[in-house]
């Protein structure tokens, strides 16, 4: 890493010193659906309370996806994942968000193909949500919030000899982001779930090993691409983002504590709507100091700028209009 590098880095951290205290602006462009929500202003983390600019940055992320803005691009190929179970790791509460960590120091767990010119290991994934279910993702559809919003981190081991060089350049990391949204009991997030009490503090961290999170990507193949950052400092323009069109489904009563019994009929009814409560259980703060609860750990959206958003499914138009889907299916078949 070189010392402008280095030195940009440092800047960024130096900017982040924040303190805890009411927002004086919106968290972001809100939806319809929340701007119904009078404290959706208040969600705002202290992270993002303070300017913070990368400078000469033209590719910040998260982005709000303009569905009929996005372009098809016939060249995009399916991307494939390969993930191996023995190489989870750990859970770590970071005092931002959860993080399940793996082993790359081998390519056991990878994906290729999609955007990927290489194949990239999966270092880590971790989640971003709302205080309550009407938002809590990063990045928004036709201005439309889910309630949170899985990352699973990877980055290029076939260019680059470690994650920190990795995070520094342009195709250095490849991000999957997936949708949550309620409906089915998911039995794989369920996994995690029962494991969060153990991570509740801040700098906590537990074994967990054999767990696959390809369990946690919708089977759908459809995503939409674009050129990105990171959402959490250091900030750096060096991601490749991959957003799965379709979300997964939560079940919602399957994150609230097995041992929390309604006592009336009116407290059935909060069960129902009070979704993600494990997560929102978590604590930004360490044992021992005031508790400030997990919640909207998410950066507010970023202008797209001049950048493009590229489709792997035909919507309403074509990158290049020469060329046609089954051109590309003859090109691409061995």
């Amino acid at each position: 890493m070189n010392s402008v590098k280095a030195n940009t880095l440092a800047h960024l951290y130096k900017q982040l010193k924040t303190i805890w205290s009411p927002p004086a602006v919106p968290a972001r462009l809100c939806s319809l659906a929340a701007c119904t929500h009078k404290n959706r202003n208040d969600a705002l983390h202290p992270l993002w309370q303070s300017p913070l600019t990368i400078p000469g940055g033209t590719r910040q992320s998260p982005i709000n996806i303009q569905w009929r803005d996005s372009v098809y691009d016939p060249f995009l190929k399916p991307l494939k994942i390969s993930y191996d179970p023995t190489t989870c790791l750990h859970i770590w509460n970071n005092g931002y968000s959860f993080l399940v960590e793996f082993d790359d120091s081998t390519d056991r767990s990878i994906i290729v193909g999609g955007p990927l010119e290489n194949q990239y290991r999966l270092k880590q994934f971790h989640f971003h949500w709302g205080a309550i279910n009407e938002w809590g993702s990063e990045h928004t559809v036709d201005s439309k919030f889910y309630p949170a919003e899985l990352h699973l981190v990877h980055w290029n081991a076939v260019v680059y000899p470690t994650f920190e060089e990795a995070v520094m350049e342009g195709n250095g990391l490849a991000v999957i982001g997936v949708f949550l949204k309620l409906g089915a009991h998911h039995e794989g997030l369920q996994t995690l779930v029962d494991a969060l009490p153990a991570v509740k503090h801040k700098d906590t961290v537990i074994e967990f090993d054999v767990f696959d999170p390809s369990c946690l990507i919708p089977s759908c193949p459809d995503y939409w691409t674009y050129a990105g950052s990171l959402t959490t400092p250091p900030l750096t323009e060096s991601v490749t983002w991959i957003i799965k069109k379709k979300p997964i489904e939560v079940d919602e009563n399957q994150v609230l504590n097995e041992w929390w019994v309604a006592p009336s009929p009116s407290h059935a009814i909060l069960m129902v709507r009070d979704r993600l409560e494990a997560f929102r259980m978590l604590l930004f703060t360490s044992d021992g100091e005031e508790e400030k609860r997990m919640v909207d750990n998410f950066r507010p959206l970023q202008p797209l700028m001049n950048r493009t958003v590229r489709s792997s499914f035909q919507s309403r138009h074509l990158l290049n209009t020469e060329v046609q889907p089954a051109d590309h299916a003859e090109l691409i078949r061995p």
